[in-house]
Formats: C-alpha cells, structure tokens, sequence
C-alpha cells in the first residue's frame, strides 16, 4: 500500500507584536560588543573624542562625508561581479582593516575610513536583498544609507534614537546628495569615536579589529530591523509611520 505524502503545512507569520518585539530586543543588543569594548579601555565615548588632534576633529566631516560618497558608489558598483560576503566573512574583513588601520596610529586609521564604510555598505545591500528588496532600486538606496543615521554602537543612553527609519524623502539625485550630507556630520562623530579608539597606544591593532567588529556588526543588526520593518509594513498593508511608532513603544518596554 503506497502511503500517500503529504505537503508540509505552511505556518503563519508570528503576530506583528512579536515580530515587533524580537526586533526590538536585537535593536537593543546591537551595541553590546561596542560597550564592552569601552569597558576594557576603561573609557567613555565622549572621553574618546578629546583625544583626537584638533586637526583631525576638525577635518572628521570631510573626511566622513568623502568615505560616504566614495562607499556609496563603490559598494553599489562592486554588486554585479562580486557575490555578498555574508555576515561573518564581512565582519572578518572588517577586523583586518581595522587591525591594520589601528597598527599606524591616526594617519592609518583615517585612510582606513573609506575602506571599512564601503564594507559595510555592501553589507547593508546585502542584507536589503536578503529581506527581497532591490539594493539598485533608489528607495531601497535610500534605505540602506539611513542605516548610517542610527545612533553609534558606542552610545549607551541612545537605544530609543530611532529617526533615522522615519527619514522619508523623494528619491532624486539631488536628495540622495542632501541624505549623505544630513548622515555625514552625525557619523562623523561616532567614526570619531571609533578613530580615537584605534590609536590608543599599544593597543591600537587590536582595539581596532574590536572596534570594526562592533561597528559592523551593529550595522547589520541595524540594516535587519530597517528592512524587517519595511517587509513586515509591506506584508500586513499597515501604515509604515504606525508600525514605527509600535516599534518604538516595544523599544520602551523591558
């Protein structure tokens, strides 16, 4: 007698406030790594600023606002011959420049600052695909830099900060533009941060393979729950503002 096969039963979706929070809980674990690389360096975020030279606090605008515009391109040209990384080998890519920008003190780790933005741009791409979003289409584009616009992985009293996902603009050139000059001075402090971590002496190889460890993997985790809430918005036809706001009252709650 042929036993008759049947197909495997499709479960639903978890309810949306379950998805909403699971996706708070991994927004509110995504700097862990980042604090705990403070608390070996026995030092705050703000500290860390102080200790950078006038002359590269003062040029951290540029500087960002060019790793951005650089990254930006190059991360987006890179996605036709070269596959996605994945989440572990671009968080080991990033260590090794990270070691390598720490290893020469500030000069390296400035030049290291486009390198390590284009990585983890592509992986913000990539992690867009990976939720079934077009990383070439221009509000997916537009998406992936709001990343760049959430609080860095060093803040501690930031967690509820999330404004970067109700940045909605028209996509054209000219906002795309505006967008990477709104994002650069804010992330111009946090690679502050991460800069003046690198050149701690003595240890600036190894703080800043930790520090590019938890700069990118904060940026994943961050890229999940932008483009989570996007699918989950575009799923269950609920406004996306609304969603947003649940989103951040699942944030508030323990």
């Amino acid at each position: 007698m042929t036993q008759t096969v049947l197909p495997p039963v499709k479960t639903a979706n978890p309810p949306v406030a379950e998805q909403l929070a699971d996706l708070a809980a991994r927004y509110r674990n995504a700097r862990g790594l980042g604090l705990q690389v403070l608390g070996v360096l026995g030092k705050s975020a703000d500290s860390l600023l102080d200790q950078l030279p006038n002359s590269v606090r003062e040029g951290l605008d540029t500087a960002t606002l060019r790793a951005l515009e650089v990254g930006f391109d190059a991360a987006s040209l890179s996605r036709g011959p070269l596959p996605d990384t994945g989440i572990w080998l671009t968080r080991a890519i990033t260590v090794g420049s990270g070691a390598a920008g720490g290893f020469g003190g500030t000069p390296t780790a400035l030049a290291e600052l486009p390198v390590t933005t284009t990585v983890i741009l592509r992986a913000i791409q990539g992690i867009a695909a990976e939720h079934g979003f077009d990383p070439a289409d221009p509000d997916t584009r537009m998406d992936c830099l709001q990343v760049f616009a959430a609080a860095g992985p060093l803040t501690e009293d930031d967690q509820t900060d999330i404004a970067f996902l109700t940045m909605r603009l028209s996509v054209t050139g000219a906002t795309m533009q505006a967008l990477i000059k709104q994002i650069a001075p804010k992330l111009a402090l946090v690679l502050g941060q991460k800069l003046a971590a690198q050149t701690v002496p003595v240890l600036g190889a190894v703080t800043g393979a930790a520090i590019n460890y938890s700069f990118t993997s904060y940026y994943q985790e961050v890229a999940h729950v932008q483009f989570a809430l996007r699918k989950l918005a575009e799923e269950t036809g609920r406004d996306r503002a609304q969603l947003i706001e649940d989103f951040r009252l699942a944030l508030e709650r323990d």
